[in-house]
């Protein structure tokens, strides 16, 4: 039996920071489908704990941000790096450094910063981001926008992924618009719709707001939208979360298709392929055979709907999970806790480490499948593996099936493995 790693829990904490109603109404109502607004009245959180305008500072000042993590951009072009950036100096000569100095002419005249990566670089993101990838099942990005009094950052425009608008400091006045191409995808930029996006854009708002300190939106991607700071500097954090569509199964289903025998022979020699006549049979046969395969797919048995599951499970996974980082590992702290490990010793499963935990076809070892690697250990450890993987910190004395000796080999091996972390 295999068990998958659960992903969230039905309070989704982080989601739920960002909405102004419960995650089940968010999923129903407004994922993928239409806009939503929170007040900050009804987010009692906030976000100063993510990001705050002294945040920004630093990151500009202090932490020797490269590009692409910074950029900027003036009424809606980007700005050459050059403009913004220059060598470290001695110890740091690489070239691409932000220059606080540059930053700042380049922001006193009206330019916005935009702060890309921050589930990279900034901590407190870095932990929000990896809870809010569990509550939603998709990868996310962070960035940050920072926008002077009265500046407009980008002209109209859709982005190819949905976004959370979290606003930080300042006052920002925000247009949205209806989609003029519902639902694009990464390789359908809205500069592929530019004119048609520009006119849009002329029409009545379907949302016309000043976002305040506090203020939340969620946008889908298609929708289009502008912003313009009022009165004093602007900060919002935008979330993007590119999430998988039905078009990546769909693409799942196709990459199997090499497997079907009569989908791998050749085309005739001399085919003409600007020729519609010419290619009209060979698309016959081809379109015949694919839909052959996919009725198969669909039918049960051996190479029926079971196996067509199994490989979109693969595909989207294997996708994920390269897409998407589990918590951080603390070197230092991690081999001292092995060298000291002992009965009271806690530990923990490493956040979002997704995993599955099944018993090897022989039974003599219990086997922990990640996407990068497999961790095998002797049988007599499942029972304690189950019980890590359930979540939770637990110290090694208490961990079911194994005397103090055996606990301390397994937990130090799952330890070096990056399975578990110190709790």
């Amino acid at each position: 039996m295999t068990i998958e790693i659960e992903r969230g829990s039905d309070v989704r904490p982080a989601l739920s920071r960002c909405i102004s109603v419960a995650p089940e109404e968010f999923d129903r109502e407004f994922w993928g489908l239409k806009p939503l607004l929170s007040r900050a009245e009804n987010l009692p959180e906030g976000f100063t704990d993510l990001m705050t305008e002294a945040a920004v500072d630093e990151l500009v000042s202090s932490r020797g941000l490269r590009t692409p993590f910074i950029r900027m951009a003036h009424e809606g072009s980007v700005l050459a790096a050059g403009r913004y950036t220059a060598p470290g100096g001695f110890g740091a000569e690489v070239g691409d450094q932000v220059s606080s100095e540059k930053v700042l002419e380049e922001f006193a005249g009206g330019a916005t910063i935009v702060l890309q990566g921050l589930h990279r670089t900034w901590p407190p993101l870095i932990d929000f981001t990896r809870r809010l990838v569990d509550d939603l099942g998709h990868p996310i990005q962070v960035n940050a926008y920072i926008t002077p009094a009265s500046s407009r950052g980008f002209d109209p425009h859709y982005d190819v992924h949905d976004v959370f608008v979290l606003q930080i400091a300042g006052e920002k006045h925000w247009r949205i618009h209806a989609p003029v191409h519902v639902d694009p995808l990464r390789d359908q930029p809205w500069g592929d719709h530019r004119d048609a996006v520009a006119e849009a854009a002329t029409h009545e708002p379907i949302i016309d707001a000043v976002f305040k300190p506090g203020d939340a939106l969620y946008l889908p991607r298609g929708w289009i939208h502008s912003a313009e700071a009022l009165g004093g500097t602007s900060v919002h954090l935008t979330i993007g979360v590119a999430a998988y569509t039905r078009a990546d199964v769909v693409q799942a289903l196709i990459g199997s298709l090499g497997d079907v025998a009569s989908l791998r022979s050749s085309l005739p020699a001399g085919l003409d392929f600007s020729d519609p006549a010419a290619l009209k049979t060979v698309v016959d046969e081809t379109l015949a055979a694919v839909q052959q395969a996919f009725a198969e797919m669909a039918g049960t048995g051996p190479g029926g709907a079971a196996d067509a599951v199994e490989t979109v499970s693969k595909s989207l996974t294997s996708r994920f999970d390269s897409a998407t980082r589990p918590e951080p590992v603390a070197p230092l702290a991690t081999v001292d806790l092995i060298a000291a490990l002992g009965e009271s010793s806690r530990v923990r499963w490493r956040g979002s480490l997704h995993a599955a935990v099944d018993l090897s076809d022989d039974g003599e070892s219990v086997r922990i499948r990640t996407s990068t690697k497999t961790v095998a250990l002797p049988a007599e450890a499942e029972a304690a593996v189950r019980r890590l993987h359930e979540g939770g910190d637990i110290a090694l004395g208490e961990l079911p099936g194994l005397d103090a000796a055996s606990a301390v080999v397994v937990v130090r091996r799952l330890l070096r493995e990056g399975v578990l972390v110190p709790a």
